[in-house]
């Protein structure tokens, strides 16, 4: 796997710095739509509806909303199948795949402490 290495200036790359590219890039991925959406593509290509019933909860327009931002971002392919009605499908790109590894590792810490930060809550409602 060849992974291309940020060349730009500093600054982007800086996400304390409100205006990097960093940090909106950080915050256009950063959303449990997004996450969720990354975890449950995972290594497989999916259709629209497929995906929509995969991340339970989501909106048609959340769904299509998140799905440009990470197409934008190059997280995400889209490929349309020239058939009718039209055939669309997603699924992870390189990138894509590199930071499901990154939301794999949030999925077990939540699982590894889900416990604790309970009773954490359950300490401060009382």
């Amino acid at each position: 796997m060849v992974t291309k290495q940020f060349t730009g200036s500093t600054d982007n790359a800086d996400l304390r710095r409100a205006d990097s590219l960093a940090r909106e890039i950080f915050s256009d991925v950063a959303n449990k739509w997004a996450l969720l959406i990354i975890e449950s593509l995972g290594e497989r290509t999916l259709r629209f509806g497929e995906l929509r019933d995969a991340v339970e909860g989501i909106s048609h327009k959340m769904l299509t909303q998140n799905l440009r931002m990470l197409e934008r971002n190059g997280l995400v392919e889209r490929t349309v199948h020239p058939v009718v009605p039209p055939r669309v499908e997603y699924t992870l790109t390189e990138p894509g795949q590199a930071l499901r590894v990154t939301i794999d590792g949030l999925c077990d810490w939540t699982h590894r402490y889900l416990g604790h930060i309970e009773a954490a809550r359950h300490r401060s409602a009382g």
